[in-house]
């Protein structure tokens, strides 16, 4: 016999408040009457959330709808952006960008933190705080970090040591010293490719994978819906991969000897642009762009058969990673992202595209990644939003 259960009153009060919050933060300001009209409600169950959740801090009236008319107008009801406040780091070699956000995801302040001296955590903690203070925060509930390496899923733990200096170990252990501020922390092409999800050149697609390609290079793979990170958090490892044309990486030593990384990766892209006589910048100053990106830019703007030989044979080289990818997930779309996947832009992603197709037979759309140049903090603050949201607003 199948036993049927119903929702208990505060189950569908939960579940009606969770409902009614994420309709204020998708569409901003509404009145009662537009509530019932989005969520079905009946008047009375509209009424009586909208009271709770004024008692509860995390709505208020801000104002009313048609209030050049004449008559009574009705009541806009819209979050409280500032019960809760939230912070994103995107943590680099380069040193460390942080934003201050509220409720709504709104940023509020931002900082940069130049280099990754032995001082780093203190001044990092410290620019921390000048931004909670500049957005009118008296504590952050949540921070999430984007870090290279691998992260477990379930502990959060750092777990190959070599992909983070011993003064960005040492951050990321004083931001979770404070017993006030919850702190997550994930790799950072996973936090790019949340943001190229819900902000970026995948909003459409539920299953992609985003192809970093940077001074390092990784992969995000969305299935799904949902972001994939693996037994240990190694999802998306693919500079270790073994592809045609490289030496054979090292699961000791990293993969900048061998592996999709030597093809693809900053370096490889100079050299690669050597040889087809194009000019490559002499480096700059150390938080300047990967000199990769400035090549790519570079060849997709000028055109010319220099330039489009290049382009075709770095598309190639991208291809044998790719291909790989899509033949074990068959995502249907890939994103080129990073530094060098956007300034790629449509000309590199069409080049992958069609030499995708000529190595394995399942149809993949290529994209140039369009999350910016922050998509890793961009991931970073959806990721603190949803946390804090789900605190605040209850359910999954």
């Amino acid at each position: 016999m199948t036993t049927v259960r119903t929702a208990t009153p505060s189950t569908a009060r939960a579940i009606n408040d969770r409902l009614a919050l994420d309709l204020l933060l998708e569409s901003g300001p509404l009145t009662a009457t537009e509530l019932r009209g989005l969520t079905g409600l009946s008047r009375p169950t509209v009424a009586d959330l909208l009271e709770r959740l004024q008692r509860a801090g995390l709505v208020a009236v801000v104002g009313e709808s048609g209030e050049q008319r004449r008559g009574p107008n009705a009541r806009l009801y819209a979050l409280v952006a500032d019960r809760a406040f939230l912070a994103g780091l995107d943590v680099r070699t380069t040193g460390v960008d942080l934003v201050v956000a509220d409720l709504t995801g709104r940023t509020r302040a931002t900082a940069t933190v130049a280099g990754a001296d032995e001082q780093l955590a203190e001044r990092t903690l410290e620019a921390l705080a000048r931004a909670a203070r500049e957005a009118g925060a008296e504590r952050l509930h949540t921070v999430a970090v984007g870090a290279p390496g691998l992260f477990d899923p379930a502990t959060g733990e750092h777990q190959n040591s070599g992909a983070l200096s011993r003064h960005q170990t040492d951050l990321l252990t004083a931001l979770r010293a404070d017993p006030r501020t919850e702190v997550t922390v994930d790799n950072e092409v996973n936090l790019a490719g949340i943001a190229e999800h819900r902000l970026g050149a995948a909003r459409d697609r539920d299953t992609f994978v985003l192809i970093w390609l940077s001074h390092g290079v990784g992969a995000s793979v969305v299935l799904d819906g949902r972001l994939r990170r693996g037994a240990t958090g190694g999802t998306g490892e693919i500079g270790y991969l073994p592809v045609h044309g490289s030496g054979l990486p090292s699961g000791d030593g990293g993969c900048d000897s061998g592996g999709f990384h030597s093809l693809v990766s900053s370096a490889a892209v100079c050299d690669l642009a050597r040889a087809h006589g194009l000019p490559v910048p002499e480096p700059g100053p150390p938080a300047s762009a990967p000199l990769g990106e400035e090549v790519v830019r570079h060849a997709a703007a000028a055109g010319g058969p220099a330039a489009d030989a290049f382009l075709d044979a770095y598309a190639r080289r991208i291809a044998l990673g790719a291909a790989s990818v899509c033949a074990v997930l068959d995502p249907g779309c890939v994103v080129l992202g990073g530094e060098i996947g956007r300034a790629g832009g449509a000309r590199l992603a069409s080049r992958v595209e069609r030499e995708i197709a000529r190595l394995v037979p399942l149809r993949t759309e290529v994209r140039a990644g369009t999350a910016g140049g922050g998509a890793v903090l961009a991931g970073a603050v959806l990721t603190a939003g949803d946390a804090v949201r789900r605190d605040l607003f209850g359910g999954a």
